[in-house]
């Protein structure tokens, strides 16, 4: 379903593929409190991971340019960027992206990222909540636990210390992400 708005002098248009029914996760792309996902949320969102990741990144889509983290990696965490391992990814997978279904909304971003960066993504923008953060590392450590997402995961470090001076809830986590990197 198209849905045409016109305001002088623009024209807009939204498109409805789908009506999803369940709530997102949080009105903030970050937790500021455990939402309580059972562990069948995780198990789907696991497997989500899993198929988008095996979708192969041939598409010319990039969710992150290797030229981008191979400067920002270095700059914002002081770690280096070994091999990329390459895979699918959302590209914006945050708590304001997934429902409680869980379903994943908003995919103007995906395309080609490193692996794990969807998982990091998560991990990371629970980090204020410590409760909440433990528990999403421990669910997403069949990806995060592996070699290959060491570059995704810093990937989305150098992102929230790139932008804290710009975006507010990345200011937020900045001191969580540096005591985050600094145990790396």
């Amino acid at each position: 379903m198209a849905i045409p708005f016109t305001t002088e002098p623009y024209a807009y248009r939204a498109e409805l593929y789908a009506f999803v029914p369940d709530p997102i996760v949080s009105l903030r792309p970050v937790l500021d409190e455990d939402p309580g996902l059972p562990e069948t949320w995780w198990k789907e969102m696991l497997a989500a991971l899993d198929v988008l990741a095996d979708v192969p990144p041939s598409t010319g889509r990039e969710a992150v340019r290797e030229e981008y983290l191979r400067r920002v990696i270095p700059e914002f965490t002081g770690h280096q960027v070994e091999d990329i391992v390459w895979t699918t990814a959302h590209g914006d997978l945050h708590y304001g992206n997934v429902t409680r279904g869980p379903h994943i909304l908003d995919w103007e971003g995906w395309g080609r990222a490193p692996y794990g960066y969807d998982a990091a993504t998560l991990y990371v923008c629970a980090l204020l909540t410590p409760k909440a953060a433990a528990r999403i590392r421990t669910e997403l450590s069949p990806v995060l636990d592996r070699p290959e997402a060491r570059t995704g995961l810093l990937t989305v470090c150098a992102q929230v210390l790139q932008a804290q001076d710009r975006v507010d809830f990345y200011a937020e986590l900045a001191g969580p992400v540096r005591e985050h990197l600094a145990h790396l």
